[in-house]
């Protein structure tokens, strides 16, 4: 009886045992159940940039513009945004704009930051979603809409309207009687005044800015006038010729170079702002070029010694901002396209827009959120305001702008003649024409 016993309780034991290791087991497989639903469930977009997230424990001041607009998006839509960063560490010898190409050539994000020649070479292949849809676009400013549509879609939108002018050390002008110039002629005339009283090199530039003397000429017309719309179908037609546009500028930047009102040699191999900022500040160089934001950076030239005032570049027309504009554009098979669009959709909102341009002081694609700028960038403002720019960079026309300017004008400054730098011009209009 006793050994029955024993072997009963025994038994239960064991039972018991079997029983409470079977609930584990099933424990433990529903809460790796619950663990995968949680992430199938997860809804992720892809973003590709130069940027990526801070530490998620910083505070908010220390956090960039565009990632306090993200986080709104995060926490209205309950979607996270993963960031995918280029370092150029990574990919070598390969640029932003060669990999985010490829990239989005290959559908590999969802969203991507693009350069001005990245929109239209994309949304000429049809690679990137019409945005047009999103309600966000009806308070965007013309220029934005302008300056990125391709074949009637909206297929980029910005975050700020990026804006180059003149940066000119003010106190230099006044010391030799020196109006601030609005025409190249009156331009010429100060580097003169300049180049006699001591001044080595009037004009720092750097090996990507000097376009923006030729687009200012070049363009204030077409985008100042009556018959924007009518001239560019010309050129895409090559009923008109390019370089006839250009001649103007190059010539203009021909005789800087002649004169030695700029020094060649070194602007062709400076960075932006890093070349030419020391004499600059050191108030060596009275005048650069540069981009809006640059006056509200300590790290550029927004703490200066000096009365700093930033200007549009000369054109018959005066003072003529040049507006260039990069925009996030959405891959037209974007893995998550609906998710996709919410995102950009609040990002780009008059709510977001308020946080970023209080946060940057830089001017709005919205035509309703406006910038508090510093008294420096006012003339430059002021312009914007009075709707007078040219655009640097254009989906409409079907000769890229920015990068092919700027690649010509580094010809002309490795010595080519303006009469070489048009014939390529010629042949860029031909080879599109194609």
């Amino acid at each position: 009886m006793k050994g029955f016993n024993k072997k009963c309780l025994l038994f239960v034991v064991l039972i018991a045992t079997l029983l409470t290791t079977i609930a584990c087991n099933q424990k433990e497989n529903t809460s790796v159940n619950l663990i995968d639903n949680d992430e199938n469930n997860k809804r992720v977009v892809n973003f590709f940039g130069p940027m990526e997230k801070s530490d998620p424990n910083a505070d908010n001041t220390a956090r960039t513009a565009h990632e306090l607009t993200v986080i709104m998006a995060e926490e209205k839509l309950g979607i996270s945004v993963e960031y995918r960063t280029y370092t150029a560490e990574d990919y070598q010898e390969k640029t932003y704009d060669d990999v985010i190409l490829d990239r989005a050539r290959n559908n590999m994000d969802d969203i991507y930051l693009l350069n001005p020649d990245g929109i239209q070479a994309l949304g000429t292949e049809g690679k990137l979603a019409d945005l047009s849809g999103l309600a966000c676009v009806q308070n965007l400013r013309e220029v934005v809409k302008t300056a990125n549509t391709v074949d009637g879609k909206l297929v980029a939108i910005p975050q700020e309207i990026v804006v180059y002018g003149l940066f000119l050390n003010k106190e230099m002008f006044d010391q030799y009687d020196l109006a601030i110039p609005n025409t190249p002629e009156e331009f010429l005339e100060c580097c003169r005044v300049f180049k006699e009283n001591g001044i080595e090199t009037p004009v720092g530039a750097n090996r990507w800015w000097l376009e923006c003397f030729v687009i200012a000429q070049a363009y204030a017309d077409l985008y100042n006038g009556d018959n924007t719309k009518a001239e560019i179908a010309a050129l895409n037609a090559g009923e008109a010729k390019l370089s006839d546009y250009m001649r103007p500028g190059f010539e203009f930047l021909k005789q800087m170079i002649d004169l030695d009102y700029i020094d060649a040699e070194r602007a062709y191999i400076y960075e932006a702002i890093e070349g030419e900022r020391p004499d600059f500040l050191a108030q060596k160089t009275p005048i650069v070029m540069a981009y809006w934001g640059a006056a509200n950076t300590d790290t550029a030239y927004g703490n200066p010694d000096f009365d700093l005032q930033v200007v549009g570049f000369p054109s018959h027309r005066g003072q003529m901002p040049v507006v260039s504009l990069s925009g996030y554009g959405v891959g037209i098979n974007a893995e998550h396209l609906d998710d996709t669009l919410a995102i950009m959709d609040v990002i780009l909102s008059d709510e977001a827009l308020k946080i970023y341009t209080e946060h940057n002081k830089v001017i709005s694609p919205s035509k309703n959120v406006e910038v508090a700028c510093i008294d420096a960038l006012k003339p430059l403002n002021d312009r914007i305001n009075e709707g007078v720019y040219v655009l640097g960079s254009d989906a409409n026309m079907s000769v890229e702008q920015w990068g092919n300017i700027c690649l010509i004008v580094r010809d002309l400054l490795s010595g080519a003649s303006v009469d070489e730098c048009m014939a390529k011009f010629d042949q860029l209009q031909e080879e599109t024409l194609k």
